[in-house]
C-alpha cells in the first residue's frame, strides 16, 4: 500500500479496497465454515433428512378384527364399501379453500354443501362435532355409502374433483343379528387423534394416522387386539413426485377376533322385552301423582351366576352404532348427545345410578345376622315405624305381624328393616359414634361390592354410593359453604333444610340409617353391581369381575387366549346365612310373595327361581322399578327409571326372558326347540383351518302374543288382576 507523493497519505480508494477484501474474505471463511458444518460435521444427519423428504409412505389400514357372540355370530365385522374421501391438504391449496369442489361433490353425493364441509373441517376447542378429529394430513372420509355410479362419476372426471378419491375400503359394520344391536356394550370407532399418536408412540401398539380406534364399549377395551397392524410401503420419489423405487415394506396383520360371552339370541330378547316393558308401563297411571309413568330409561343384565360372564346387556334408550361408521352426521350427533333424547350413548347397565329400594334388603338381612340378630327369629312387621315423632310407613301401609327375616324378604316388609337399622345406629353411639362402632349395615354393603366399581371390562363404569359416616363428612365439607349461604332459620322448607345441613350435615342421623336399611336415602347402585351381588348369593358367595370378553383368537386361528373369570372377593356371610337368604328369596316367587303373581306357572321343581322386588323412591321423580332374580345358572336384574313397582313394571319382561332361555311357556310346559340357553355356553366356537369361524343361523326373536304372555291366574280383564307390588 503506497502513500500519495503529494500528501504523504494512503489514498481512500485503497483503504476501501482493503476493507472490501477483508469483508469478502470473512464472508468466504464464514461460508466455508458453514459448508463444512453442513456437509462434514452434520452431513449424515441432513442427508438422511433430505432423503426422507423424497420418501412417500402408502398406508393400507389393517382389517379390524370381528367381535363375535359366544356361538360365533358376528356382533361387529367389516364389509367392503365405496368410500369417498377428501384430501384437506389439497383443498387448502386452492384459492377458495376447496369450497367449489366440495359443493360439486355434494351434488354428486346427494348431500348439502354444509354437510360435506362439516365432514372435512378439523375438530378443535372452537369447532363442535360433527367434524374430523383425526389427522388433517390424511384423506378424510366424506361418506362410506357411495353408490357405484357416484364413484365412477368422481373417478372419470378428476379435473372437476381434485383432491377427491373414491375407493373400495373395508368399513366397520354392526349387523344386529336377530335384532340384537348391543349398542352400548359394543361401542363405536372414530379416527385417532394427534395426541393419541404421540402418547402411543413408544408403546408396543403405536398408532398410524389412518387408524380408527375404539371410543367406548368393548371396541375401546379390546382395541389393541382388534386394531391389527397396517401395511406400510415406502417409495423413493424425485422432486417431481415420480416413483424411483421401493425402499421398504412392512407387512400388515389383520386384527384378532374377540369372542364374547354375549349370546345374540338372548341379547335380542332382552332388548325387546326391556323396550316393550317401558312402552307398556307408560300406559299405566302413577297412583301417587295421577300422571302416566314416564319410564324414561332402563337397563337389564343377564349374567352367568358361576362365572360373572355377561350373557346379555341392554340399555334404553339405545341407538344404532352404524351411525358412527364413515363419520357421524350433525343430526345424528345432536340426537345422541341431547337431553331431549335422554343421552342414548349412556350404558345404564354400568352408568345408570339409582337408589336400590328393596332389592337392597339382602344386604340388610346379612348385616342384621352379622350384628347378632338370628335369621329365623321373629321381628314385628307393623304397618309403620315411629321414631322421634316421625312415622315411616310400610309399603302400602300393610302389616304382617311377627315374621322371620326370610318372610321379611318375601313380603318386602320395610318396618322390620327400619327397626334393625335404627337399633344398630343406636348401638354404635348414634350422633356420637363409639370408637369401635361396628357400622354393620354400611360395612356389609361395602363388602357386597357396593360403592365401588365391579371391574367389568367396559370403560367408564361408575361406582355408585354407600353413604356411610365418612361419606357424610366428605359431602358436608364439599357443600357446607353453599348450605350456610342459602340456609335460613325459619325460612322456606329448602332454606330450613340448608340451614340444618350447614350446622349438622356431617352427622349420620337416625333417619339416615333407617332409610339406608331399605336401600333408600343417599344410596346409589348400578344394575351391574346388583347383578354381581345376586350372582354371589347364587354361586355360594364368590364375587366375580363381570366380563364380556371371553377369548381373543389370532387372525390365523392358531392362537387362542382365553379370558378366564376373575374373582375379586367373597360375601361377608357364612354358608348358613347364604342358604337362609336363598330360601327367603325363593319365597318371593311362591304364593304370597311380592313377585308370585308374575311367576305363576313357573316350574319351580325343575328350575328353582329366586327373586327380590324393589320400588325405589327418587326425589322429584316417579318411583324406579327394580327386579333382581336368579336360578342356579343365571342372574337377571332389570330396572326401569320412573317405571313404578318392581314386579309390576319389570316382572313380565324378566319372566319372558327366562321363558325364552329355558324353553318354557307361561304354564310351565317345556319345549326343547324353543330353549335358547338352558345352560351357560361352555365351549368356544370352532375355528376353521383358515382361521375363520362358521356362525350358526340366528332367527329374530318372536315375542309371545298378549294371551301367551300372561300367567294363567291373570287371564281376564285388567280389573281382575292384582295391583302392583314392591
Amino acid at each position: 500500500m503506497t502513500k500519495s507523493p503529494e500528501t504523504g497519505r494512503i489514498p481512500r480508494v485503497q483503504i476501501r479496497l482493503v476493507i472490501m477484501q477483508v469483508l469478502v474474505f470473512s464472508m468466504l471463511c464464514t461460508l466455508g465454515g458453514r459448508l463444512w458444518y453442513l456437509q462434514i460435521r452434520n452431513g449424515g444427519e441432513y442427508y438422511d433428512e433430505a432423503k426422507s423428504n423424497h420418501v412417500q409412505r402408502v398406508v393400507q389400514p389393517a382389517v379390524r378384527g370381528s367381535i363375535l357372540d359366544a356361538r360365533g355370530v358376528a356382533l361387529a365385522d367389516n364389509e367392503t364399501r365405496l368410500v369417498v374421501s377428501a384430501s384437506r391438504t389439497a383443498l387448502m391449496k386452492m384459492k377458495d379453500k376447496g369450497k367449489g369442489v366440495l359443493t360439486r361433490l355434494a351434488g354428486v353425493l346427494d348431500m348439502t354443501p354444509q354437510e360435506v364441509m362439516q365432514k372435512v373441517r378439523v375438530c378443535d376447542s372452537k369447532t363442535p362435532p360433527p367434524c374430523w378429529n383425526g389427522s388433517p394430513y390424511q384423506p378424510i372420509p366424506v361418506t362410506a355409502e357411495a353408490t357405484t355410479q357416484q364413484a365412477l362419476q368422481i373417478r372419470e372426471r378428476p379435473e372437476e374433483y381434485p383432491g377427491i378419491t373414491a375407493e373400495p375400503t373395508a368399513v366397520r359394520r354392526y349387523p344386529a343379528p336377530g335384532g340384537a344391536r348391543t349398542a352400548q356394550a359394543l361401542g363405536y370407532l372414530s379416527p385417532v387423534t394427534d395426541e393419541e399418536i404421540q402418547k402411543a408412540k413408544d408403546t408396543d401398539s403405536p398408532h398410524l394416522r389412518s387408524d380408527q380406534v375404539g371410543r367406548s364399549g368393548i371396541e375401546r377395551t379390546y382395541d389393541k387386539y382388534l386394531r391389527g397392524k397396517a401395511e406400510v410401503t415406502s417409495y423413493e420419489v424425485d422432486n417431481l413426485g415420480r416413483v424411483m423405487g421401493q425402499t421398504k415394506s412392512d407387512r400388515g396383520v389383520a386384527g384378532s377376533t374377540l369372542v364374547t360371552s354375549i349370546d345374540a339370541r338372548v341379547q335380542a330378547v332382552a332388548e325387546y322385552e326391556l323396550q316393550q316393558a317401558m312402552k307398556t308401563v307408560r300406559l299405566e297411571t302413577d297412583n301417587i301423582t295421577g300422571r302416566k309413568y314416564e319410564a324414561d330409561s332402563g337397563a337389564v343384565v343377564v349374567m352367568e351366576a358361576k362365572t360373572g360372564r355377561v350373557v346379555a346387556m341392554a340399555s334404553q334408550p339405545d341407538y344404532d352404532p352404524n351411525a358412527w361408521v364413515g363419520g357421524i352426521s350433525g343430526k345424528d350427533y345432536a340426537r345422541l348427545t341431547s337431553k331431549s333424547s335422554n343421552y342414548p350413548l349412556l350404558n345404564r347397565a354400568i352408568q345408570g345410578q339409582a337408589p336400590a329400594g328393596s332389592i337392597f334388603k339382602v344386604v340388610s338381612a346379612s348385616a342384621a345376622v352379622r350384628a347378632g340378630y338370628p335369621f329365623d327369629s321373629k321381628y314385628n312387621c307393623s304397618s309403620s315405624y315411629n321414631m322421634g315423632g316421625r312415622s315411616f310407613a310400610n309399603f302400602e301401609s300393610k302389616g304382617h305381624g311377627p315374621i322371620t327375616l326370610g318372610e321379611a324378604l318375601k313380603f318386602s316388609c320395610n318396618t322390620v328393616f327400619y327397626a334393625l337399622g335404627h337399633k344398630e345406629w343406636q348401638r354404635d353411639g348414634g350422633l356420637k359414634p363409639k370408637k369401635d362402632a361396628h357400622d354393620w349395615f354400611y360395612r356389609t354393603a361395602h363388602e357386597f361390592g357396593l360403592g365401588a366399581e365391579t371391574g367389568i371390562d367396559l370403560p367408564n363404569e361408575v361406582s355408585g354410593r354407600i353413604p356411610d359416616r365418612q361419606w357424610k363428612k366428605n359431602f358436608w365439607k364439599a357443600n357446607k359453604d353453599a348450605w350456610c349461604k342459602q340456609g335460613k332459620k325459619g325460612g322456606t322448607y329448602v332454606e330450613q333444610i340448608a340451614y340444618e345441613n350447614c350446622l349438622e350435615g356431617n352427622q349420620l342421623k337416625a333417619f339416615d340409617s333407617i332409610n339406608f336399611a331399605i336401600g333408600q336415602g343417599d344410596v346409589l347402585v348400578t344394575p351391574i353391581q346388583m347383578a354381581t351381588a345376586y350372582a354371589a348369593i347364587s354361586n355360594g358367595g364368590t364375587l366375580f369381575d363381570p366380563t364380556i370378553g371371553k377369548a381373543v383368537i389370532s387372525p390365523d386361528g392358531k392362537r387362542v387366549e382365553v379370558i378366564k373369570p376373575t374373582p375379586h372377593g367373597r360375601l361377608p356371610v357364612d354358608a348358613k346365612t347364604l342358604g337362609d337368604l336363598d330360601k327367603g328369596l325363593r319365597m318371593v316367587v311362591e304364593p304370597g310373595g311380592t313377585a308370585a303373581w308374575r311367576f305363576v306357572g313357573w316350574p319351580l321343581d325343575k328350575v328353582p327361581l329366586r327373586a327380590k322386588t324393589g320400588t325405589a323412591q327418587v326425589y322429584g321423580k316417579q318411583t324406579t322399578s327394580w327386579l333382581a332374580t336368579y336360578t342356579d345358572d343365571f342372574v337377571i336384574v332389570m330396572t326401569i327409571s320412573q317405571g313404578g313397582t318392581g314386579s309390576g313394571a319389570s316382572g313380565p319382561a324378566v319372566r319372558n326372558i327366562y321363558n325364552a332361555m329355558y324353553g318354557f311357556d307361561m304354564e310351565g310346559n317345556y319345549d326343547a326347540d324353543r330353549a335358547l340357553l338352558p345352560k351357560p355356553e361352555a365351549k368356544l366356537p370352532a375355528v376353521q383351518p383358515d382361521g375363520s369361524i362358521v356362525a350358526p343361523e340366528i332367527k329374530p326373536y318372536v315375542p309371545p302374543s298378549p294371551e301367551e304372555s300372561e300367567p294363567p291366574a291373570l287371564a281376564g280383564p285388567p280389573a281382575a288382576r292384582p295391583a302392583g307390588h314392591d
